[in-house]
């Protein structure tokens, strides 16, 4: 890998038997976040929940941690994440939770030490806005929602 962020990371009190962030092959984009539940949760169909992961970190300024969904979870099982991706921010120094919900059809239980979402640390570009009176011409224009894939 040619770029290595340092993360500092933080267990919980009671978290110490939770695995910690981790990457499952070697290009991986998206360290896997494990569940650190009391025993279980069960989520029921259209049920969400905050699941605590029993850790918190402190990224470099510059830097933000994204929440996503594990992709095997949503095929399988239907189970996402809610405002995904979700942003920690450089200053945050809370507990890292994530917001599960149940899509699918069945019931589905959380235990203690599953991998539940993926954590990406990515670079994070601060804009300036400057209110103008009008924007340059584009060839799509205001066409949104659908518009540059309908034919005429």
């Amino acid at each position: 890998m040619d770029t290595l962020v340092r993360v500092a990371l933080k267990r919980l009190p009671g978290a110490d038997d939770v695995p910690l962030p981790s990457y499952m092959s070697d290009f991986a984009a998206g360290a896997d976040l494990c569940a650190a539940v009391d025993g279980e949760v069960t989520l029921q169909p259209g049920a969400r929940a905050l699941v605590p992961t029993g850790l918190s970190i402190a990224l470099p300024v510059g830097f933000e941690a994204q929440i996503r969904p594990r992709s095997g979870l949503a095929l399988r099982d239907g189970v996402t994440c809610l405002n995904a991706p979700g942003t920690i921010d450089a200053d945050y120094r809370g507990p890292i939770c994530v917001i599960l919900a149940n899509l699918g059809t069945a019931a589905f239980t959380i235990r203690r030490g599953d991998r539940i979402a993926q954590l990406v640390v990515a670079p994070v570009s601060r804009a300036q806005f400057d209110l103008v009176e009008e924007l340059p011409v584009s060839e799509r224009g205001p066409g949104g929602f659908g518009s540059t894939g309908m034919g005429s």
